[in-house]
């Protein structure tokens, strides 16, 4: 039921990113002409320095940035010129997993789940939360899904991070998007509950069919979990390779003077 209705079709290019730059006013350039494109049950990771545009890129891919130039396409929809309900059914199909988990923590792990379920309400039944239970199983199984069924009553400050963090992935997932853009979910986790988180989205992508974009600091994470690598260097795409093909050079070309102390 929480299966990509994407996977086993004949699609190359789920998201494409062509030629994507970021300028702030002050004139700093964030990214410069970015361009990839992600196909679904892909698992592509983005790595580089801090600062280097990986958060940006993410952030203009579903527009919670604007890019200045450039274009964003889903599905082979742009996403790039849309506004209002458009905008809002296009990010729809992209399920945002925040670094911070952005959960309200007073509420139980399962009325967070069911806020992914808000986009596909009326705006005041949503207002008032009135949910079906229709609506709470979809919910319920997002939360089975990422391995916390037995949380579901349970209040979200009173989770650890790592198991926040797949609440989190839960509510994104009843969103029924067609991708997954994850930024660095685990940047504050210990490393068995980034281990958990990281398999949790790997078969996502590789089990269920889903796309999905990763930033992360870690380099030893990418090059264990990812299908496809992204390298980000002062705003520019520098590498685009496959799994085992992370070496030194490759490393260096992203992080430079840094590249040892990436591989810790």
């Amino acid at each position: 039921m929480l299966k990509s209705e994407r996977k086993g079709e004949s699609v190359t290019e789920l998201l494409e990113v062509q030629k994507l730059s970021k300028v702030y006013p002050n004139g700093t350039r964030a990214l410069s002409e970015v361009s990839f494109s992600v196909t679904p049950g892909e698992f592509a990771v983005i790595v580089g320095r801090s600062g280097a545009g990986k958060s940006t890129l993410m952030r203009c891919i579903n527009r919670l940035a604007e890019s200045t130039s450039g274009e964003v396409l889903l599905e082979g929809g742009s996403v790039t010129g849309l506004s209002n309900n458009d905008l809002r059914r296009a990010r729809k199909k992209m399920g945002f997993v925040f670094q911070q988990f952005n959960l309200v923590k007073r509420i139980s792990a399962l009325q967070n789940v069911l806020c992914g379920r808000m986009v596909d309400m009326p705006v005041l039944t949503s207002c008032f939360r009135r949910f079906s239970k229709q609506e709470r199983q979809v919910a319920l199984e997002c939360l089975e899904r990422v391995g916390l069924g037995d949380k579901a009553a349970q209040r979200a400050d009173t989770l650890s991070g790592g198991q926040q963090q797949r609440v989190a992935i839960a509510r994104a997932l009843a969103q029924r998007p067609s991708m997954i853009l994850a930024d660095e979910p685990v940047a504050s986790l210990d490393p068995e509950s980034a281990k958990v988180v990281m398999d949790t989205l790997r078969s996502l992508a590789n089990e269920e069919g889903y796309a999905v974009l990763c930033n992360l600091h870690q380099v030893n994470l990418a090059d264990r979990y990812a299908d496809r690598i992204l390298g980000i260097r002062e705003g520019e795409l520098v590498l685009d390779g496959k799994k085992g093909d992370l070496g030194s050079a490759e490393i260096e070309s992203v992080y430079g003077a840094e590249a040892q102390e990436a591989l810790r």
